[in-house]
Formats: C-alpha cells, sequence, structure tokens
C-alpha cells in the first residue's frame, strides 16, 4: 500500500495522502457503454463484488446521506433510514447528487466530497482487511482498511445492504 496520492490523484486520494492512510490505487479500463460502475470494477480488478463498495446518496428528513453498500447486493433504504434516525429515505437526484458531491455518478467517492454528508457504511465492510471503493472517477478504485473510511468519513456502520 502507498501513502502517496501518485497518478491520478482525486480529491478522494488527497483526503487519504493528507490523512496519512495507506491506500493503494487500481486504476483499470472504463468501458463507456457500462451501465453497472461496481460490477464493473470488480470484474476488470478481479475482485469479489461483496469486497467493492458503491457510493449512494439518499434523501432523508435532515438531507442527503451517504450510503456505502457492496456492489452485490442493494441498498435497504428503511435500514438507512433507521441508521440515520429518519423516518425515510429515497435516492437522490442524480444531478443534485452531483452537483453536492463533485462527482459525476459512477465514479461518486465517499471521500473528499465538495459537503461533508452524514455517511453509512454497511457493515460487511468490517469483515474484510481492505475494501475497494470509487476514487472519484470512473476507471479507478481506492483499496485501503475500512477503518481510513469510517475515520475519514465520520460514518457509522450498520447493516444496510441487502441481497440483489
Amino acid at each position: 500500500m502507498s501513502t502517496s496520492k501518485g497518478k491520478g490523484g482525486t480529491p478522494a486520494t488527497v483526503a487519504l495522502t493528507k490523512a496519512k492512510a495507506e491506500f493503494t490505487l487500481h486504476p483499470y479500463a472504463h468501458d463507456a457503454s457500462a451501465q453497472a460502475y461496481g460490477e464493473e470494477a470488480a470484474d476488470a480488478l478481479g475482485v469479489p463484488y461483496a469486497r467493492i463498495f458503491k457510493t449512494l446518496v439518499a434523501e432523508v428528513e435532515s438531507g442527503l446521506a451517504v450510503a456505502v453498500v457492496p456492489v452485490s447486493g442493494k441498498l435497504d433504504l428503511k435500514a438507512l433510514a433507521g441508521a440515520l434516525n429518519s423516518k425515510r429515505a429515497t435516492m437522490a437526484e442524480a444531478a443534485k447528487v452531483e452537483r453536492v458531491t463533485g462527482y459525476v455518478v459512477g465514479g461518486i467517492s465517499p471521500l473528499g466530497q465538495r459537503k461533508q454528508l452524514p455517511t453509512v457504511v454497511d457493515s460487511s465492510a468490517l469483515d474484510f482487511e481492505t475494501i475497494y471503493f470509487s476514487a472519484g472517477r470512473r476507471g479507478l478504485q481506492i483499496e485501503t482498511a475500512p477503518d481510513n473510511l469510517l475515520t475519514l468519513t465520520r460514518a457509522v456502520t450498520a447493516p444496510i445492504g441487502k441481497a440483489g
């Protein structure tokens, strides 16, 4: 693992570098026609779907919130709402998500967003020594310890993923 942002620096890699957190960047050839970005990354990198996490943004009563769940499943909106002491959660509109996070859909990282949003990471992330998630652009994944993600996003963990 490296602590330098190296080639392909993004706000996410800058955040990890600034925190002196160990991480590895994994670039891969992104197919512009791909619709399932997380699955594309897993297949390209040869990593199990359960170990690559996608970043989703939902609306709860207090505003926007980030959910980080394995690409092997789906987000349980009711569980996300519960983890944030909210009555309900709905998926946020893509244009709003891009504006608030500063990232494009398919390349949204939970790190280095324009605005710090409440973040919930699926508790399955703790099952792995390292996890993968978007480095802030399509075709680039970060591998780091789950604790680095939790610390830097000030996230809570909860079982918010469900089988796909």
